[in-house]
C-alpha cells in the first residue's frame, strides 16, 4: 500500500462593505476543487454584520452576491455553515435558497 501526499490550494474572494471607513459587513467565498467534479464548489464564510447595520438587508445583499460570484466562477453547489444557535441567519440562509443539507463536524486547535 502506497500513501500520496498531494497539496492542493484554494481561491478567494471576500466582499466588504464599508462607511466612512467602518466596516459595516463582509462575506468571503472560498472556491476549492476535490476529484468528484470538474467544477468548483464554494464555501461561504465569515459572513459578519455590524449589530447596528443588522435588519437593514445588508446580510441578504451580500449572501447574495456571494451566490452570484460562485455561479460566475462555475461553482456546481455553494455551502453555508451556521451554529445551532444562530435561527435568524439559518431563516436569511433558507430565504435565499439554502436547504438544510446536514450537519458540520470539527476539531477546533
Amino acid at each position: 500500500m502506497d500513501k500520496k501526499k498531494t497539496t492542493l490550494s484554494a481561491e478567494g474572494v471576500k466582499i466588504t462593505v464599508t462607511d466612512a471607513g467602518k466596516e459595516l459587513g463582509r462575506a468571503t467565498l472560498y472556491l476549492m476543487k476535490n476529484d468528484l467534479h470538474d467544477q468548483p464548489f464554494g464555501l461561504l464564510e465569515d459572513v459578519f454584520i455590524d449589530e447596528a447595520t443588522r435588519g437593514q438587508g445588508l446580510g441578504s445583499e451580500l449572501v447574495q452576491d456571494i451566490i452570484a460570484e460562485a455561479k460566475d466562477r462555475g461553482c456546481y453547489k455553494i455551502i453555508a455553515t451556521s451554529r445551532y444557535a444562530r435561527s435568524k441567519v439559518h431563516e436569511l440562509y433558507e430565504k435565499l435558497g439554502f436547504t438544510d443539507h446536514g450537519k458540520e463536524f470539527r476539531i477546533d486547535f
